[in-house]
């Protein structure tokens, strides 16, 4: 039995996601992630003026006059959300833990994709892939993938994008949008990032604490690296020691930030905000822009 507290917290999320879809993200969304291709929809008589490269010549020479094939644009998508579940997400100075963001967030990508007729899947990693549901359409397969995150207990503390991104090009058949949802302390994952992006359309929703950017003078504290388990005694009063803390911060972004562009991937910057609208608004932005581009 699914525990009720995990049911009363999916009903919330449930609701403020739609409400979002709804009032802000579902022609964006639409707009912005279109199908791939033209669909055969039926055929007809020729008409003066029609491409002579649509006709169809089986039909033609059966009924004895020329018939042209007429296509919509094909709609429907596959949507895949790689959702980090390693230890890391336990940490937050705001009001929610980042783990938590990226279930919201996942909630949002998956009820923008069933309004638009998509279908979605779920991959939950960590140091392993632990955890794969099938893509599928509606708002009963959304509430289970919702679930699925907020109840999943990782096997492992440990991030492994590389290895999720290989296994999603491996069980992708077909052309998909591919969310990847994470703070991306995880050993370089260029290579299977490339190799899925030939295939596929993936976009990187970076989660991350303002405290992991800067630290506040705080005195002596004492911290935990929640991947490896690892303590250690810091003095953040120290001028010297939080600039390099700030420093390291700012290499590490932009070491992702080369490593986005040079595979050519989208990446949208999530840092945990003071509250639920701030901490959304980087995704509306990139979704509204990602749509003007479109056109």
């Amino acid at each position: 039995m699914i525990p009720s507290e995990i049911l009363r917290k999916v009903r919330q999320i449930e609701i403020r996601a739609r409400g979002t879809v709804n009032s802000v993200l579902s022609g964006a969304y639409s707009s912005s992630f279109r199908g791939r291709g033209m669909e055969f929809a039926e055929v007809r008589e020729y008409v003066p003026g029609d491409e002579i490269r649509t006709i169809d010549w089986n039909v033609t020479a059966r009924q004895g006059h020329p018939f042209v094939k007429k296509f919509t644009e094909e709609r429907e998508q596959t949507v895949l959300l790689v959702v980090d579940a390693s230890a890391s997400g336990d940490f937050g100075s705001r009001r929610e833990m980042k783990g938590e963001v990226m279930a919201m967030l996942s909630a949002l990508l998956a009820f923008s994709a069933i309004q638009n007729n998509d279908r979605v899947g779920l991959l939950i990693f960590t140091s392993t892939v632990e955890r794969f549901i099938h893509p599928q359409k509606g708002r009963k397969h959304v509430l289970r993938v919702i679930r699925e995150l907020l109840y999943h207990k990782p096997r492992a503390p440990g991030t492994d994008v590389a290895g999720a991104l290989a296994q999603a090009s491996r069980l992708l058949r077909q052309h998909a949008v591919v969310f990847i949802v994470s703070d991306f302390a995880s050993p370089d994952f260029e290579k299977p990032l490339r190799l899925l992006q030939r295939r596929h359309d993936a976009v990187a929703l970076r989660v991350s604490d303002p405290r992991e950017r800067e630290l506040p003078d705080a005195g002596f504290l004492e911290l935990e690296d929640p991947e490896t388990g690892a303590f250690s005694f810091i003095d953040t009063g120290d001028r010297a020691l939080r600039e390099a803390f700030r420093t390291r911060a700012q290499t590490e972004d932009a070491r992702l930030n080369n490593l986005f562009r040079r595979t050519g991937t989208d990446a949208v910057e999530i840092l945990l905000g003071r509250d639920y609208d701030e901490t959304i608004r980087p995704l509306i932005h990139y979704f509204r822009k990602r749509a003007r581009k479109r056109g």
